[in-house]
């Protein structure tokens, strides 16, 4: 009897496993919009671990935002300007290879209106705006809360666009 349980766990254990894998390959969007906000830096460095160990093939565009959201909380000016290249160097390919990913627009126009005018990030405002506002209704339920959030704070991109 303890033989046949115990091959039947066995039997099981492969598909735990892809059940486990193909679980952690879907990014929780809300988690991550939630880490961008609030902006402490030990969740946005986990939030970057997280991703990273995903299989998508746009998680580079996602650790790209997550950098240049993490040079925003750094300390010294030689960690930002490193956080923000880094950074850039993801993201801007990601969203160059998929220009019809709104959501990568909305990451883009939230960073480019927060960069310091230094690192000469803020070309691409007006049609990234012009991209959310355009696709805002085919986005996920969370990221739609994530730009009308965004909103609130935001001299771009305002509520009243969205409707």
């Amino acid at each position: 009897m303890k033989t046949r349980i115990l091959f039947s766990l066995l039997l099981l254990l492969p598909a735990a496993v892809v059940l486990s894998k193909s679980i952690q390959q879907k990014l929780d969007k809300a988690a991550f919009y939630e880490v961008m906000d609030r902006g402490k830096l030990d969740e946005v460095e986990k939030e970057i671990e997280i991703v990273t160990n995903l299989s998508l093939p746009e998680k580079d565009g996602y650790i790209g935002a997550l950098l240049m959201r993490k040079a925003d909380l750094q300390k010294l000016p030689a960690q930002r300007l490193k956080s923000f290249k880094a950074g850039r160097i993801k993201f801007d390919p990601a969203i160059a290879a998929d220009a019809g990913n709104v959501e990568f627009h909305f990451l883009r126009l939230a960073i480019q209106e927060h960069a310091p005018k230094i690192v000469k990030y803020n070309k691409d405002i007006e049609a990234d705006k012009k991209a959310v506002i355009k696709g805002y209704k085919d986005q996920s339920p969370a990221v739609q809360h994530a730009i009308m959030d965004y909103t609130k704070k935001s001299k771009v991109l305002l509520a009243a666009d969205l409707k």
